[in-house]
């Protein structure tokens, strides 16, 4: 099976290959199918029509025919291309549909690629080239498989009707005013080299023209304050030069090539005028009267013209097979995932010689070993840079480690990625939230009370004074809101999605010492069915703990926050300064 349906959503199977995207659209292509032989197939009647016209016309002055003669040929040739521009629509509308279906299908199993990119995949790409792939190279590579699709019609059926009319009046001038028309398919497929190159150049300026606006739009303020806004301009200015230059030259060999692949599809019609004229005068190959003659130049002419529009059509194309191949590699074969056990519980947290690392880095923490049980919480701190974050992150596996972890004996590394997600939840020291509401920050489509949960990040009174409440919108990363208020929501958010694990790295940063405490006794009731990994700089509340891992030099020192008090100097030390003040 090619389609599966979840919520109107279309999964394709081998999303990296381009007819998986056809096979969920019969439908689709059976009525560009109708539509496209039935008018292009009809699309002869308009040279036959009009010959048929200019001859009835001059019989008409020649005393052979009626005025009632022209109007009836009139009315029928009204009623073929009133059927004819019938197949036209339907046609154009399923075409449309299908670049629609298409665009949108591509932009699915292309976030789906994106948002399971490994930590190295998203290295490499910058955000304004992930924004460029995910908008103008899907829309360029669904209108190009669309235009695939109806210029089979549009070249196969129509130039083959249009040249099998040509041959039925004379074939030897046919073949005679045709010698023009493999030149210009030659010129067009001899662009390709410098089309596909022009076009990537493009692409790639895009893709740091986006980058650029981004990083001016969310640095805006840092730019005014430092008084660095017109370097950032000139900065910005340079990069849109290049863009508007690469994508004049992208434009120019798509489109201004056309009037020269017409000039060269033309240039039959001399002999048409030369032998054609002699048919007529009875001279010729055969004997025309003026009607064939006006049928025979009205066909060659739109053969021509058609030949002309199929050729740039192969530059647009060879244009659509760039943004193909820059998508391609991001393309991800969808999984229907399983849901997480939310309701798991985990007994114990038995770390024992670990050494921590980021991908391809040495390590930031070695020989590191504690202990948690349930109910419990667990402090950790260090000096800055000392690898708490990194430590935190090795759970839901964006740090690496080496030696065990086992949470109820099972090593992490084995668990997938769904169980982890049912028995972990994690609070980055980055609050990381969504250009959204309040409301949709907390519950991430969960329904939930998010009233009760801002209460037990003592947030709910600020929020209700905001002009939507729970609605209101925070902007792009929570720009809207205080260093406060967005750690204290994506700690609510935490707390929504609590789990078995619970590990938050740094959750008072920004809150009071009579707030961080207020915060700290909710952590403490939670903790009575879960195990809390609470990493900070501030100490105040670590006597409260029921142990604490210490890193330092590269690795941890664990044991009750008495024992520490005893036997660490530095972490006597670094508490005694706090309580006097020294770091609130």
């Amino acid at each position: 099976m090619h389609k599966k349906k979840t919520a109107g959503i279309r999964k394709i199977e081998h999303p990296d290959r381009v007819l998986s995207y056809f096979k969920p659209e019969k439908k689709v292509l059976l009525l560009i199918a109708i539509g496209g032989i039935g008018f292009n197939g009809g699309m002869i009647a308009g040279p036959y029509f009009e010959g048929r016209l200019a001859q009835c016309l001059y019989e008409c002055i020649q005393g052979q025919a009626t005025s009632m003669d022209m109007l009836k040929l009139a009315g029928v040739y009204l009623s073929v291309i009133f059927f004819v521009q019938l197949m036209r629509s339907l046609k154009r509308f399923s075409g449309a549909r299908l670049r629609n279906d298409l665009s949108r299908n591509m932009r699915h199993m292309l976030y789906n690629g994106i948002v399971h990119m490994s930590r190295e995949e998203v290295e490499q790409e910058s955000t304004g080239a992930i924004m460029t792939k995910a908008v103008a190279d899907v829309d360029a590579s669904a209108m190009g498989m669309q235009q695939v699709t109806t210029e089979i019609f549009d070249t196969g059926v129509l130039l083959g009707s249009y040249l099998g009319m040509l041959f039925v009046y004379d074939w030897r001038l046919t073949l005679l005013s045709c010698l023009f028309i493999p030149v210009a398919y030659m010129i067009a497929l001899s662009l390709k080299g410098p089309v596909t190159r022009i076009n990537e150049k493009f692409k790639q300026s895009a893709g740091r023209l986006n980058q650029e606006t981004l990083d001016r739009v969310n640095n805006a303020i840092t730019y005014r304050v430092y008084g660095r806004e017109q370097d950032r301009d000139r900065s910005y200015e340079n990069i849109l030069a290049e863009y508007e230059k690469n994508a004049v030259k992208s434009n120019l060999w798509g489109s201004a090539t056309t009037p020269i692949y017409n000039i060269i599809a033309m240039g039959g019609i001399l002999f048409i005028i030369w032998f054609g004229g002699k048919n007529v005068l009875g001279s010729g190959w055969t004997a025309w009267d003026i009607g064939v003659f006006t049928t025979f130049v009205s066909c060659f002419t739109k053969f021509a013209q058609k030949v002309s529009m199929s050729a740039r059509m192969f530059n647009r194309m060879q244009r659509a097979m760039v943004s193909w191949r820059r998508i391609k590699p991001l393309f991800r074969e969808y999984v229907e995932l399983p849901q997480p056990d939310k309701d798991a519980v985990v007994e114990k947290i038995c770390v024992e010689k670990a050494d921590l690392s980021y991908p391809g880095y040495d390590p930031v923490l070695r020989d590191i070993s504690f202990q948690a049980a349930k109910g419990q919480v667990v402090g950790v701190t260090g000096s800055i840079a000392c690898g708490k974050t990194a430590l935190a992150k090795a759970f839901i596996g964006d740090a690496v480690y080496r030696g065990s972890i086992r949470l109820d004996g099972r090593e992490l590394n084995e668990l997938s990625d769904v169980e982890k997600s049912g028995l972990i939840s994690y609070m980055g020291h980055e609050p990381e939230l969504m250009s959204d509401s309040v409301r949709e920050n907390i519950l991430l489509g969960e329904q939930a009370d998010t009233a009760s949960l801002l209460k037990m990040v003592h947030m709910d009174k600020e929020v209700g004074l905001m002009p939507k409440g729970e609605d209101t919108y925070v902007g792009s990363g929570g720009q809207q809101l205080s260093g406060g208020q967005q750690a204290r929501i994506s700690l609510a958010r935490t707390l929504c999605h609590r789990r078995g694990i619970m590990i938050l790295d740094d959750p008072f940063s920004a809150v009071d010492q009579r707030t961080e405490r207020e915060i700290f006794e909710e952590l403490r009731r939670l903790a009575e069915n879960r195990i809390i990994i609470l990493l900070s700089h501030r100490l105040a509340l670590f006597p409260e703990t029921d142990s604490v891992l210490y890193l330092h030099d590269g690795t941890g020192t664990f044991g009750t926050h008495s024992e520490l008090l005893e036997k660490n100097a530095e972490y006597a030390s670094l508490y005694q300064i706090q309580q006097k003040g020294g770091l609130s």
